[in-house]
């Protein structure tokens, strides 16, 4: 069963840092991302992962504040977040495909994600 598995979440003042980190089942996806979301609003790509390449993305709101990478077995994928602002208060979840995913900000692209992670930045 392939699962994704997301922590390190929390709550931090501005300005704070928080990494998170999604474990997946297997090594085989070639695509991670991570989304987040606020109620009533729909899933914003936050950055992107090809994980063949190491290539990377980022949402437009990110500038330079957030980084993903993965590990060396390819199968856990990581967002630092820093200079973190309460707008960057979110439940963020990780998604992931087999196939390598184009429009990476487009949630219905996916075909596997987590149960999500909660971040609160208070001012």
């Amino acid at each position: 069963q392939v699962q994704l598995v997301e922590s390190g979440g929390g709550s931090v003042q501005a300005g704070g840092s928080l990494r998170l980190a999604c474990v997946a089942s297997i090594d085989t996806f070639k695509t991670m991302a991570w989304f987040r979301q606020t109620p009533g609003k729909e899933r914003q790509g936050v950055a992107v992962i090809y994980t063949q390449s190491g290539f990377t993305y980022y949402g437009p709101f990110v500038k330079g504040r957030f980084t993903i990478s993965q590990d060396n077995a390819r199968n856990t994928a990581y967002l630092q977040m820093n200079s973190l602002k309460p707008e960057d208060t979110a439940m963020y979840y990780c998604a992931a495909d087999f196939e390598w995913v184009g429009a990476w900000g487009l949630q219905d692209r996916y075909n596997y994600w987590g149960q999500g992670t909660q971040v609160t930045v208070s001012s």
